[in-house]
């Protein structure tokens, strides 16, 4: 009797080792296929900013980030999984490592819908009805789904793209430095104070949250 139950406690543990693997290698392989998409979403961030479409900017990034947290999300849960199987008794942990193993076919499942093909993410630029409507539905995924420090990094990338736009027109368009002016010796330019981005921050996400709200009949 003691021979059988050892086997199957085995044999439990090795299903869920591989079980972890075979998510493993699934995320490796979305990770590569989904920098592809990403890369676009980023150069389609910089498209709408010289367009002047900073919700089209900003809605790219999100999806971005999005997709970026879902991915490092399932990555860190496979590692602690794997410490768990390795380094406790596995009968200990058993349900924990099954519900997680669940939670991570779960999470894999969402991160092949997001995969999408190219022609979803151009979609963000369009301006047809079929778009609006497909950039509607994404701005009320996104609302649910992603936390104030995600969007506050997606506010953060957005200003730095917003910085490197105008600072590479700014260039474009001054006229040569005095012989007198050495370079580097730009006026500084004021920068925000921690109280002035809070209020930003908070203003922000009060709009996304109206934004979001549905429009009274």
């Amino acid at each position: 009797m003691g021979n059988s139950n050892s086997s199957n406690k085995i044999s439990a543990q090795d299903k869920a080792i591989l079980d972890m693997k075979v998510q493993r290698d699934k995320l490796h392989q979305y990770q590569k296929r989904i920098r592809v998409i990403t890369d676009r979403e980023t150069e389609i961030a910089r498209e709408c900013l010289r367009k002047e479409n900073k919700s089209g900017a900003l809605l790219a990034l999100r999806r971005k980030k999005y997709q970026e947290s879902l991915l490092q999300k399932t990555d860190q849960q496979l590692a602690q999984l794997e410490t768990l199987t390795s380094d406790v008794e596995f009968a200990q942990v058993q349900k924990d490592v099954v519900f997680g193993l669940q939670q991570g076919t779960s999470v894999l499942k969402e991160i092949h819908k997001e995969m999408g093909g190219l022609d979803k993410v151009e979609m963000i630029m369009g301006e047809s009805a079929e778009a609006r409507a497909y950039q509607g539905e994404i701005n009320d995924m996104l609302g649910g789904k992603m936390s104030n420090q995600d969007e506050d990094d997606v506010e953060d990338e957005l200003e730095a793209m917003e910085r490197e736009a105008n600072g590479t027109a700014a260039a474009d368009s001054l006229p040569n430095a005095p012989s007198g002016v050495m370079e580097g010796q730009l006026p500084d330019v004021p920068s925000e104070t921690p109280e002035q981005k809070a209020k930003r921050r908070r203003e922000a996400r009060a709009a996304r949250a109206q934004a979001r709200e549905p429009i009274a009949a």
